[in-house]
C-alpha cells in the first residue's frame, strides 16, 4: 500500500476553489457575449491595467518588439521553433488520407482536413511564456489551419517583446495583446473587433481553462490545460536534488500547481524533503514554488514498481519525470500521462521549450481520455462513401432496409428500399407497407 509522507490540500478544498472559478468565469463570458468589445476594455484595464481602443498589434509595433531582442535571443526562438516544426511536421506526414473498396463496388474514404481558424492563448501574466507560441502556432501552421490568431497578455505594462517575437516568427497572421478570460472569450464569441475563430488553443491559469470549457462546444478546444502539474517517480538512482530541482522547477509555475514524488525509497523521498526546503532558501521564484508545494505538493513511498505504475496512472499527471533504474519499464506499462521524460538527462524543461515535443498537455486528470496538443488536433478526419455499380447498391440496399425497420424508421428504410427497386428490378414494397 502507498504511504503519504506529504499530502496536499483534500479534495473538498479543491472543489470549493474550483467552483469560484466556475462563477467568475461564466460571468464574464456573459457580460462579453452581451457587450462585446466594452466588456473586454474594462476586463483588460480591471486585470492587467492595459488600456487600448484596439488590442490588436499593428506591423510596426510588431517590429518594434522583434528589434527590442538580441539575435542570440532571436536564434534561440528559431531554433526552438525549428524543433517544433520537425517533429509536427513528421506527425502530420503520419496522418494519411485513405480510400479503399471494401466490397466489390463500395468505395469509402476519410480525409484530413485543417480548421478553418485557430485562437491561440500563450500565457504572460507572471512570466513571458513565449514558448507557448511555438507550441500552438506552428503546430497549427504544420496541419494547414488558414487563419491563426494570437493573444497573450501585456507583461510589465506593455506587449511583451520575447511573446511578440515568437508569435510573429511561427506565423500568427492576427496579434492581441490581451490576457486572460477576456482574451479566449473575445476570439471564441467575437466582438466588434476581433472575429471569432473556430477552436481554441492552448495553457492557461486555472481561469483560462474554466473559460475554454464553458465556452466547449461553441469552439472546439484542444483540451483541458490548467495550471501545470509535474510527478516525478524516481528510485534510489538519482539523488534528492535531481528529484528537488524538477519538482520546484515546475512548481515555480503558479501557486497552485501540484508537484508529487513517487518513489519506492523512503530514504530518497525523506531526503527530497529536505532539499525542498534548501533550495526554496536560494530560488529566486521561491515565493511562488513554496506556496505551490505547500498546498499541493506529495510525497508518495510505494513498496514495487508495480506499484509505482497503479499510482502513477491514477494521479494521470501532466508530466511525469522518470529516474529509474529501468525508465522504460514505465513507458511500457504506464497508460495517464500527459507526456514521459524519461531518464536523468531530460527533464520536464527541455520538453516545455526547446526539445521539440508540445507542451500543451492534459490536467487534472484528463490524461485518462487524451493526449497533448499536437498536428491532429487541428485536423477533422471526415468520412466520405461512394457506391459505383448498381449491384452493389442493391445489395447493401436490402441489409439497409431490414435493419431500418428492425429499428422502426421507415422512412430510413425507404431510402434503401427506392434504389433496391431501381437499380435491383425488384419488387421491394413500400417500407411499412402491410405484406
Amino acid at each position: 500500500m502507498a504511504i503519504y509522507l506529504k499530502r496536499s490540500r483534500d479534495a473538498a478544498q479543491r472543489a470549493e476553489d474550483d467552483s469560484k472559478v466556475r462563477v467568475t468565469v461564466e460571468t464574464i463570458l456573459a457580460d462579453i457575449e452581451r457587450r462585446g468589445d466594452a466588456a473586454v476594455r474594462e476586463l483588460s484595464i480591471r486585470f492587467d491595467q492595459w488600456d487600448r481602443s484596439d488590442y490588436r498589434l499593428t506591423d510596426a509595433e510588431v517590429r518594434q518588439c522583434v528589434s527590442e531582442l538580441s539575435q542570440r535571443n532571436l536564434d534561440d526562438i528559431k531554433f526552438a521553433q525549428e524543433q517544433v516544426r520537425n517533429f509536427a511536421e513528421h506527425q502530420r506526414a503520419a496522418l494519411k488520407d485513405i480510400e479503399v473498396e471494401t466490397l466489390p463496388g463500395i468505395v469509402l474514404g476519410h480525409k484530413n482536413i485543417p480548421v478553418n481558424s485557430v485562437g491561440c492563448y500563450v500565457p504572460g501574466g507572471k512570466y513571458p511564456l513565449l514558448a507557448s507560441a511555438h507550441m500552438s502556432v506552428i503546430t497549427a501552421k504544420v496541419a494547414g489551419v488558414q487563419r491563426i490568431v494570437t493573444c497573450a497578455p501585456p507583461f510589465m505594462g506593455k506587449p511583451a517583446p520575447a511573446i511578440v517575437a515568437a508569435q510573429h516568427l511561427a506565423g500568427a497572421d492576427e496579434i492581441y495583446c490581451l490576457g486572460g478570460i477576456q482574451a479566449v472569450g473575445a476570439m471564441a464569441l467575437g466582438t466588434e473587433s476581433i472575429a471569432g475563430v473556430d477552436m481554441l488553443v492552448g495553457p492557461g491559469n486555472a481561469f483560462v481553462a474554466e473559460a475554454k470549457r464553458q465556452l466547449f462546444g461553441r469552439v472546439g478546444i484542444d483540451l483541458f490545460a490548467g495550471p501545470t502539474e509535474t510527478l516525478v517517480i524516481a528510485d534510489e538512482t538519482v539523488d534528492a536534488e535531481m528529484c528537488a530541482t524538477d519538482l520546484l522547477g515546475q512548481a515555480e509555475h503558479g501557486p497552485n500547481s501540484p508537484a508529487i514524488l513517487l518513489t519506492n525509497s523512503e530514504k530518497l523521498a525523506r531526503e527530497t524533503m529536505a532539499e525542498v526546503e534548501r533550495l526554496l532558501k536560494i530560488l529566486p521564484t521561491a515565493a511562488i514554488a513554496a506556496k505551490a508545494w505547500e498546498d499541493y505538493g506529495e510525497v508518495i513511498v510505494c513498496a514495487t514498481e508495480e506499484e509505482m505504475v497503479e499510482e502513477a496512472d491514477r494521479i494521470a499527471s501532466e508530466h511525469v519525470q522518470v529516474m529509474t533504474r529501468d525508465p522504460d519499464y514505465f513507458l511500457r506499462n504506464m497508460t495517464n500521462y500527459g507526456a514521459l521524460f524519461l531518464g536523468p538527462r531530460t527533464n520536464v524543461a527541455y520538453g516545455d521549450k526547446v526539445i521539440g515535443t508540445n507542451h500543451t498537455l492534459p490536467t487534472k486528470k484528463a490524461a485518462r481520455y487524451t493526449g497533448g496538443l499536437w498536428v491532429g488536433k487541428f485536423l477533422k478526419t471526415v468520412t466520405y462513401q461512394r457506391v459505383t455499380t448498381d449491384g452493389a447498391s442493391a445489395m447493401i440496399g436490402e441489409y439497409c432496409s431490414r435493419l431500418c425497420m428492425l429499428e422502426g424508421f421507415a422512412g430510413h428504410a425507404e431510402q434503401a428500399n427506392v434504389r433496391v427497386r431501381r437499380y435491383g428490378r425488384r419488387n421491394v414494397p413500400y417500407a411499412g407497407a402491410a405484406e
